[in-house]
């Protein structure tokens, strides 16, 4: 059994300054804890079989959906539900935390240059 250890959010972050570039922090049961840094439109795309959960950290993050969008500020989260058409957008950098079976790629549907398939552990 692993021993239980603290992740300190703010030194994980100072750690990358890439965007649309999600980095592996923790994992609990089958999914793994994410931090991720946003800028600008990302892609049209949905997870056939895996929720989202995004925890605004810093600045704000709009996830446009077909027929809304909805604004988070630090503090505010959203479950985008499986099979959902989703775009996050972040006009300035946004850090979120994301909380998300292992299986989830990051482009979910759609596979192109934004996929990542092989995370980074920090």
């Amino acid at each position: 059994m692993a021993e239980p250890g603290k992740v300190n959010l703010a030194e994980a972050l100072a750690r990358f300054s890439d965007h649309w570039s999600p980095k592996i922090v923790g994992e609990l049961n089958d999914s793994h804890v994410k931090l991720v840094k946003l800028q600008g439109e990302f892609v049209w795309h949905h997870h056939d079989i895996e929720d989202e959960l995004f925890l605004v950290l810093r600045g704000r993050l709009q996830t446009r959906f077909r027929d809304r969008d909805v604004w988070l500020d630090p503090g505010e989260f959203i479950i985008v539900p499986q099979g959902v058409e989703h775009m996050p957008a972040a006009p300035e950098e946004c850090e979120v935390l994301l909380l998300e079976p292992k299986t989830t790629l990051n482009t979910g549907n759609v596979v192109n240059e934004r996929t990542v398939a092989e995370l980074e552990r920090l």
